[in-house]
């Protein structure tokens, strides 16, 4: 019954772009339709990306989901880009590489360790350590930011060798653990089940990703009037609502993999999703804003990089034995709270 359901309110989708495009609906409407739309654009993410893995181990399947989940945080980041927004696209990066790591990981570690269970301790490591690489690169042009105005000319100057050493660190690990996933994968001698053919899986990803991607812009384009309504401060905003909403493919998709036991994909779909933001999406975001203008500075507040510095470290220590268990993801969520209570706290800049 619960598939069905899921299946059928895929409808909300195109639903949500006829309101928007046809019938001009109010804002508040909007947002909470394609709220209400991600959801099962979220399941059948992670349902495509479980069979894909089926094929290429869980490695490669917590890329894959990564890859094609944050493809609407780098839409929505360059939209606000264009609209003149620098402070969402930074907090919305930030609260992003958060979300990942502590809120997505410990509902996953939470749903799925019923026993202990053993994780890939080397890849996520490697993974939360180019999360802790690039929260020090950030210094780079953070630091002269906290003096005088963050968004001067020079600023995004100095931010682009800093995206460049980004994007080359991100693509040569990954294109390391990729090989190592791959080997490992070979090696185990995991055979697919019945489900569906790896071309299929990719192309339902695609689709499911080009729709998301829809979803998301319409529920940015409503977010000012929500948070006006619910009177929340535009940091806090972009650092968890919008985070979280760009992000729900991945929460959602690590969610029910993990449920279903599959607890090692859904651990690298979170960890591989913030070490993707961090690197690939920040890099990427920071020199495609020299072509929609003004360019974007890489001068994040401290609170960002603490948070995205710390959330690192924590979570290293928690996977440092290689062990999942329940209470561990419960006080990642835990930790989470406690920092989206700091968002809130921290107002704007």
């Amino acid at each position: 019954m619960g598939r069905k359901l899921l299946w059928a309110s895929l409808v909300l989708g195109p639903v949500t772009l006829l309101l928007h495009y046809a019938f001009h609906v109010g804002d508040v409407t909007l947002f909470a339709v394609a709220a209400a739309a991600l959801v099962p654009l979220a399941w059948l993410i992670g349902e495509a990306t479980e069979h894909a893995g089926e094929h290429t181990g869980p490695g490669i399947g917590g890329f894959l989901n990564a890859s094609f989940g944050n493809a609407p945080e780098l839409i929505i980041a360059l939209f606000a880009v264009a609209q003149g927004l620098p402070n969402v696209v930074r907090a919305s990066l930030a609260g992003s590489v958060v979300s990942n790591i502590l809120l997505v990981l410990g509902i996953a570690l939470f749903l799925g360790a019923r026993q202990t269970q053993q994780l890939d301790r080397k890849s996520l490591l490697g993974q939360l350590a180019l999360v802790l690489a690039a929260t020090l690169l950030f210094l780079v042009a953070a630091v002269p930011g906290w003096h005088g105005n963050p968004e001067r000319h020079s600023l995004a100057v100095v931010s682009v060798p800093v995206a460049v050493v980004l994007l080359l660190l991100y693509l040569a690990v990954t294109a390391w653990g990729l090989r190592r996933h791959k080997r490992l994968h070979a090696e185990s001698g995991a055979k697919p089940g019945g489900g569906w053919t790896l071309p299929t899986a990719l192309a339902v990803l695609a689709a499911a990703t080009a729709m998301t991607a829809l979803v998301s812009e319409i529920l940015v384009h409503s977010l000012d009037a929500f948070a006006d309504a619910a009177g929340l401060s535009q940091f806090f905003t972009a650092a968890v609502i919008v985070a979280i909403v760009g992000n729900a493919a991945e929460h959602g998709g690590a969610a029910v993999i993990a449920q279903r036991g599959n607890l090692r994909l859904a651990s690298e779909i979170a960890v591989s999703s913030s070490a993707q933001v961090a690197l690939l999406v920040t890099g990427t975001v920071a020199l495609l804003s020299w072509l929609v203008k003004p360019a974007l500075p890489l001068t994040f507040r401290p609170v960002e990089l603490a948070a995205m510095g710390g959330s690192a470290l924590v979570v290293a220590l928690v996977l440092w034995d290689g062990r999942a268990r329940r209470w561990e993801g419960a006080l990642l969520v835990g930790l989470y709270a406690v920092a989206a209570v700091g968002f809130a706290f921290a107002g704007d800049r």
